[in-house]
């Protein structure tokens, strides 16, 4: 596969590219178990919340 005198180029792209994608899947993953663990603890302790605003 010839890419010509670009070649440095075109494959750093490509590379910038692959990781910047990688880096939105991974930044999605993590936030994902965040959220998930958030909402976990609201779960666990609906009637205190409730009970701290005054409600019955």
């Amino acid at each position: 596969m010839d890419l010509g005198p670009h070649s440095a180029f075109i494959l750093g792209a490509y590379g910038f590219t692959a990781l910047v994608i990688l880096g939105l899947v991974a930044h999605a993953v993590l936030d994902q178990r965040a959220q998930e663990r958030a909402l976990g603890r609201l779960a666990k302790e609906p009637l205190e919340r409730d009970a701290a605003r005054g409600a019955r």
